[in-house]
């Protein structure tokens, strides 16, 4: 299956920031949305990096409370995965882990088009197998 599935199902509409932004905006934003991660963008929806709760966490305690006075800019990560629609979902899992991220950008044609979580993934990935069992629990109840 692929992530298109999950972005038809969930939505694709993804909380983004400017780079020019200040992390205290960032951080009122996570806590308003209740998400752990927003996805950096130009004006075209190009992605230009993300920044997470961690990210937050790690410039404060290098820094104190003022670092949120600092653009997003500062302390986002740059060198950010993306996926596309059609990438699978077990790659995009595998992908994940490897890399000890929680958040996975999709982007089509160049531009952000959906965002995926660690929790989305593992969500459908579990509802997938339920499925499977319940096919593989009638037949056998068919066949006896």
């Amino acid at each position: 299956m692929t992530l298109s599935v999950i972005l038809a199902a969930k939505g694709r509409d993804v909380t983004t920031t400017m780079p020019d932004r200040t992390l205290r905006d960032t951080v009122r934003t996570l806590g308003r949305e209740r998400i752990g991660a927003i996805v950096v963008v130009d004006g075209e929806r190009r992605v230009h990096g993300i920044v997470s709760e961690r990210d937050i966490i790690r410039a404060v305690a290098a820094r104190d409370l003022t670092v949120l006075d600092d653009p997003v800019s500062g302390h986002m990560t740059t060198r950010v995965e993306t996926a596309t629609p059609d990438s699978g979902v077990i790659e995009a899992l595998a992908r994940m882990t490897a890399g000890r991220f929680r958040h996975l950008p999709v982007v089509e044609d160049g531009r952000l088009a959906g965002l995926v979580s660690i929790g989305d993934l593992v969500k459908y990935r579990l509802s997938e197998m339920e499925t499977e069992n319940q096919a593989m629990r009638d037949y056998i109840t068919a066949v006896a």
